[in-house]
């Protein structure tokens, strides 16, 4: 029969084991929160860059980790969301994920704390953003911005009029037929920066409405030529959020920014890394050759 000290010694050991185990999941979970965290890709809108089966890590640290109310966010209450500091800004070309901003309704923003995307940075913030033949241009930025083979498909697709043949749908954000923009043919679009003050006219507060009542909680609406934000007459509009372009790689298949608009920065919960485990979806089998690849 073991004695007294022997089966002190033996507990004593099990409650050591029981808190380091315990140290250990605190820190997986405070790395998970602030520091890097993974999502499963659930379809092929980012190949060639991301395949669906595809297990990414996602990098929450350099662009600063959100911190935010996770009960009112999963009750789909308005929440604030912070954002630690960071030591680089988001982008150009990064891959982001992000909760989608129109969870609900495609007229009014909303935080959707369990919906995720996964789409390519193509403009950031103080941009001008033109689609030209299918293919992405910022005024200033020389060379291709985003996939340029799916660019090159999709202006192959308009121009053989397979798309029509397709039913593809083609018409763009903000679905203003005064603008006539497509997801061939779109802007000049200014993307917002914080702090930037533009003047509200008609045509901005078309192209801006949703961030505007976003920002604001206030109905943004039009009587002649004057603008109201609520029960107030505004001439000018100053951002309070920094904003983003984005885009599916596959972009014949990507429900993107060229449909839905801006992304708010407050969205976004960290760039792709790395992929750190792939299995096809079809197989079964695990795809050997992605893991551990770098996103680009």
């Amino acid at each position: 029969m073991p004695s007294k000290n022997a089966i002190q010694k033996w507990l004593n050991k099990g409650l050591n084991l029981i808190f380091y185990l315990c140290v250990l999941l605190l820190i997986g979970e405070l790395l998970q929160l602030f520091v890097v965290t993974s999502f499963k890709i659930p379809s092929d809108s980012m190949e060639p860059a991301l395949l669906a089966g595809d297990r990414i890590l996602v990098d929450k640290c350099s662009g600063g980790a959100r911190l935010f109310n996770i009960t009112k966010a999963l009750k789909r209450e308005e929440t604030d969301i912070y954002r630690m500091p960071g030591w680089r800004r988001f982008q150009r070309e990064d891959v982001l994920v992000f909760n989608f901003p129109y969870p609900g309704r495609w007229d009014s923003i909303g935080f959707d704390v369990m919906k995720y995307y996964v789409k390519r940075c193509i403009a950031i913030p103080g941009d001008t953003l033109e689609i030209r033949n299918a293919h992405y241009r910022v005024r200033g930025v020389e060379g291709v911005i985003g996939h340029e083979d799916g660019q090159n498909q999709l202006q192959q697709l308009m121009e053989n009029g397979e798309a029509k043949r397709m039913r593809m749908v083609t018409r763009s954000y903000p679905k203003n037929p005064e603008l006539g923009w497509s997801i061939a043919e779109f802007g000049p679009l200014y993307i917002p920066r914080k702090g930037d003050c533009i003047a509200m006219n008609r045509s901005h507060a078309v192209l801006y409405k949703n961030l505007i009542e976003w920002e604001q909680k206030k109905k943004l609406r039009m009587r002649k030529d004057s603008v109201w934000l609520g029960d107030s007459l505004i001439n000018s509009y100053r951002f309070r959020e920094n904003y983003y372009f984005v885009s599916g790689d596959k972009i014949i298949n990507s429900r993107d920014s060229r449909y839905w608009g801006l992304l708010p920065e407050p969205f976004i919960v960290g760039r792709v890394w790395r992929v750190w485990k792939s299995t096809d979806p079809l197989t079964d089998e695990t795809r050997w050759n992605r893991i551990g690849k770098k996103v680009k």
